[in-house]
């Protein structure tokens, strides 16, 4: 398999993560590749006509993008339980996509900051954007923290890498302000070996 990448994504990282906690790393072969809304990835769109990334280039199957997408079927290759069933699984999925509205939010506001040219730019929407991001941290704290610190699944993977991009980008901003108990937790989760190994250059 091909796993068309770019080393800063939030969205590539979650799928970085989970080929780290299921040990199919050696099972996948990196192409690097980058773009923007502006200026698509070259030759992405044989691949994934949304020209994002990341898309999983299989030998048996159709190409697979969307990070949701990618990360279900790692997990079902590797029976590795990372969406589990029942009452659970629908909660992991609600955390998955808590964790990647965090994610788009953020990543609005930085196309807003390096894309748009300044006297264009609008403060109300990066605003906005960031309520969404501080909405999101304190429902985390306030609702979820025993299911965050119970056994490895999807839905913490995607809050931790979101919050990893929340800090690479927009630390100044400070989430963790008043979500001790999310900070408390991410701190912990961000030592694990998969987040260690894959975060982002400088």
């Amino acid at each position: 398999m091909k796993l068309f990448y770019s080393p800063t994504s939030p969205y590539v990282r979650k799928v970085m993560v989970i080929l780290h906690e299921t040990d199919q790393l050696q099972d996948v072969s990196l192409e690097e590749t980058s773009g923007t809304p502006l200026a698509p990835a070259t030759g992405l769109a044989a691949k994934n006509p949304l020209t994002k990334v990341p898309a999983l280039e299989r030998p048996d199957g159709c190409t697979l993008y969307d990070s949701r997408v990618i990360c279900r079927f790692l997990d079902a290759r590797a029976d590795a339980g990372l969406y589990p069933s029942g009452a659970r699984g629908w909660e992991t999925q609600t955390l998955e996509a808590t964790g990647d509205g965090i994610t788009d939010a953020a990543l609005l506001m930085t196309y807003e900051s390096r894309l748009r040219p300044e006297a264009q730019q609008m403060k109300a929407f990066v605003d906005g954007q960031w309520d969404k991001i501080e909405n999101a941290c304190a429902a985390l704290n306030a609702r979820w923290i025993s299911h965050l610190s119970g056994p490895l699944d999807a839905g913490q993977i995607a809050v931790a890498c979101a919050l990893a991009y929340v800090d690479f980008r927009h630390d100044a901003r400070g989430w963790r302000k008043g979500n001790d108990a999310l900070a408390n937790w991410y701190a912990r989760f961000a030592e694990r070996d998969s987040m260690t190994a894959t975060v982002p250059p400088a």
